[in-house]
């Protein structure tokens, strides 16, 4: 097999950072089970680069090679899987299988677009009702899926008016990769940085908590981005035109009922979907944790008598693959704090940074990693655990560091290839599109200002909201 430029120039870096690891006169800061973490992480990190190789089975590969050489234990291993928010994930995909039977998404999309009056109106309607999946569907691929339909009937309705559909087209899978961050479960990398934070800190992030942080800076992002897509995807004649969308033309192109009365089984959805958010949000007054929470609610999801869809229905539609490469991510996060691999990475930076400039770099090296870490969770295995040491050595507050990464690493829209959601819509037979031309040009306006978001969120939000910027 040929290998290409890019997977020869990650190769040889691999191959050379091992190298430089087993000289035993080298770094000799570094202990053993160091040398071994930090061999097996360049070449996952590597892998992950520049290799078609799929990303679950590298880091299966790379979480056995810690064990077998005695770095993690094989419970450290195992136990990732049987973690709490592995288990909340799981329980969050049955009920979105459940959600996604009854078709009340194409009721909540019908019932929000068809007030819009205008273009602008129409954009954030539609943002406002994607920023609402992230509590439904756990996710960006997931809550892309359920989102497509929708799409397809307001770009048939629109099909006199090319630009707009191909805004539309990007406005979708923009607004649902930022709008992630509104909860702990909108994405896997999400729930490894909770992880992270845990072992390394001993510090608990919630639902309700990340929900109390991650909302505003989500709905701010998702309404920001809005703008940028409208502004650079389309003209003023095409802006200042009329809309009026009805929900019987919207019913024309959809299989389920968008108007009239509620079925029983949407009626029972609804409830339920509604009690488990709520639960999840009033965690401190109960005690109960959100994985329980979960799984109650996709037990009587897939209850014969109140259920919506059956069980091993709706356990097709988990993604394995995903849980999986959380679970060994995991491991291997653990395997760099406890070698004190990543404390050593981290004490050879330049020290002396303020608070706000090293939010800064985590943030501009975050946003720019999907560049090369196409994966978000992969993103968040590799520069979590190194920004929550080096947030500790700088006296920087590791919660503030590791959500401020989390969140920028969700801006991954420069290349169609950069994300799911963004390939999802980037090629619908039949209909008009964005280019990789399109995506560069919002990239060039979005990016910026995210990263300003965030770190605007970081320094002045978040503190109000109880994660100070200094280390408590």
């Amino acid at each position: 097999m040929t290998l290409n430029v890019r997977q020869t120039a990650t190769l040889v870096v691999a191959l050379s950072i091992c190298a430089l690891l087993l000289v035993p006169g080298t770094f000799p800061a570094l202990t053993g089970e160091a040398r071994l973490t930090l061999a097996v992480f360049a070449l996952a990190t590597c892998a992950w680069i520049g290799t078609p190789i799929d990303d679950t089975y590298i880091a299966l590969g790379a979480g056995l090679a810690l064990t077998a050489t005695g770095v993690i234990s094989s419970e450290t291993l195992f136990g990732t899987l049987g973690d709490e928010t592995v288990w909340l994930l799981i329980c969050a995909f049955v009920l979105a299988a459940a959600v996604a039977r009854t078709g009340l998404a194409g009721r909540a999309a019908a019932f929000l677009v068809s007030g819009a009056r205008s273009v602008r109106q129409l954009t954030h309607l539609t943002t406002a009702a994607l920023v609402v999946t992230a509590f439904a569907v756990p996710a960006t691929s997931g809550r892309a899926a359920l989102a497509l339909p929708v799409f397809l009937a307001l770009a048939k309705v629109l099909a006199d008016r090319k630009r707009l559909v191909v805004m539309l087209a990007l406005l979708f899978p923009t607004v649902i990769l930022l709008s992630a961050v509104a909860t702990l479960i909108g994405a896997g990398a999400h729930l490894i940085t909770v992880n992270v934070l845990f072992e390394a800190t001993g510090e608990q992030i919630g639902f309700t908590q990340w929900l109390l942080l991650g909302l505003p800076l989500a709905v701010a992002s998702s309404h920001l981005a809005a703008e940028a897509v409208l502004l650079t995807m389309t003209r003023r004649a095409d802006r200042t035109g009329p809309v009026h969308i009805t929900a019987s033309q919207l019913q024309e192109h959809s299989e389920r009922p968008v108007t009239g009365p509620l079925t029983t089984e949407e009626t029972r959805c609804a409830l339920l979907l509604g009690t488990v958010v709520l639960l999840w949000c009033s965690e401190p007054l109960h005690q109960v944790p959100p994985a329980v929470v979960a799984l109650i609610g996709a037990v009587v999801a897939s209850s014969p008598a109140l259920g919506t869809v059956r069980l091993k229905d709706a356990l097709k539609t988990v993604p394995w693959s995903l849980l999986l490469f959380m679970a060994a991510t995991m491991a291997m996060g653990v395997a760099l704090a406890d070698s004190g691999a990543a404390k050593w990475l981290v004490d050879g930076l330049p020290g002396g940074l303020s608070p706000a400039v090293f939010l800064a770099v985590v943030i501009v090296v975050s946003t720019l990693a999907h560049l090369v870490l196409q994966s978000r969770s992969a993103r968040s295995s590799v520069l979590v655990p190194l920004v929550v040491v080096a947030a500790v050595g700088a006296g920087v507050n590791p919660v503030a560091a590791a959500l401020a990464s989390t969140a920028a690493a969700g801006f991954c829209h420069t290349l169609p290839a950069s994300a799911k959601p963004v390939t999802l819509f980037s090629d619908i037979p039949g209909t008009p599109t964005y280019t990789p031309r399109d995506l560069l040009r919002l990239s060039a306006v979005l990016a910026p200002l995210t990263a300003a978001l965030v770190l605007l969120f970081a320094l002045a939000v978040w503190p109000l909201l109880g994660v100070p910027v200094l280390k408590p």
